[in-house]
């Protein structure tokens, strides 16, 4: 997976290959997979970004670049290396990670319009310190928060039709995977009327794992399906069993199964336990 890092920000763009990186971060650990849909050739259109502010705080976030318009590729990327240098520059001027944050949307926003072309992507970001997560999304690209026992602690509303519906109670999960319009979104990186949503500050646990993921896992695995990989045993083979199965569904659905090739991009994110501060296996 191609990996560029400067000043703390790691960012993984166009990523073809078949691995999943693993790395400390903020005191816990983060695994990260991105991988082109098996059925182009063309780049890979996700991109993930980790900063590391200080020993215990740091920044999560995966980029989206809509497929159908031009320059997907380029919009994820321009995004991600705005919000990355954001934050640096508010390191350097001692200005708090949530504003940095805010901005660094914005002007992401800014950035992505300048390109000229149409191009647009989705933005979910995350803000770790200490024990303590903060969302940020623009888009359909999914954060949540699952316990270790699979209860599902939190978890953004895609800002689309199909996910309105499903919030509202108007459309079943089931049915959502299967929905025609479930491709369209409503609130994008690119537009004039971008509007960025502010989740809730959430207490992280030892052993609850932290997901930011682009749609391309989330077309292709339920809800349940997620949880229940992702929770279990060390995190890196956590997430390789999360794209092995998701990439699976997208060339060879079993019948009813939902089954959608497309880019997928997936960074988890979990804190050790008091014992010897390691994961458990289980």
């Amino acid at each position: 997976m191609k990996a560029l890092s400067t000043a703390g920000a790691t960012l993984f763009a166009h990523a073809e290959g078949e691995e999943v990186a693993s790395l400390p971060l903020a005191g816990g650990h983060a695994a990260v997979a991105s991988f082109r849909s098996p059925d182009k050739d063309t780049p890979n259109e996700d991109c993930a970004l980790l900063v590391a502010l200080t020993e215990d705080a740091a920044v999560i976030a995966v980029a989206d670049g809509l497929g159908g318009l031009p320059a997907g590729e380029q919009a994820s990327r321009v995004a991600l290396e705005t919000l990355a240098a954001a934050l640096g520059q508010a390191r350097a001027d001692g200005l708090e990670t949530r504003t940095a944050i805010l901005d660094g949307i914005e002007a992401a926003n800014r950035a992505v319009l300048a390109l000229g072309t149409g191009a647009a992507t989705t933005l979910a970001v995350v803000e770790i310190e200490g024990r303590r997560i903060r969302p940020y999304h623009v888009g359909d690209s999914i954060i949540l928060l699952a316990g270790q026992r699979g209860r599902m602690r939190w978890q953004t509303v895609p800002h689309s039709p199909v996910g309105f519906a499903v919030e509202s109670g108007m459309l079943n999960q089931s049915d959502a995977m299967h929905h025609e319009d479930r491709h369209i979104v409503s609130n994008v990186i690119g537009s004039n009327q971008m509007r960025i949503e502010i989740g809730p500050p959430l207490a992280l646990n030892p052993f609850d794992t932290l997901l930011v993921a682009s749609d391309g896992l989330f077309d292709n695995l339920h809800l349940d399906e997620i949880v229940e990989r992702m929770r279990k045993g060390p995190l890196q083979q956590a997430v390789e069993r999360l794209v092995r199965d998701a990439r699976t569904r997208m060339t060879d659905g079993a019948a009813g199964a939902p089954s959608k090739p497309d880019d997928l991009t997936a960074v988890a994110y979990r804190l050790p336990g008091k014992r010897h501060g390691a994961e458990r296996s289980t």
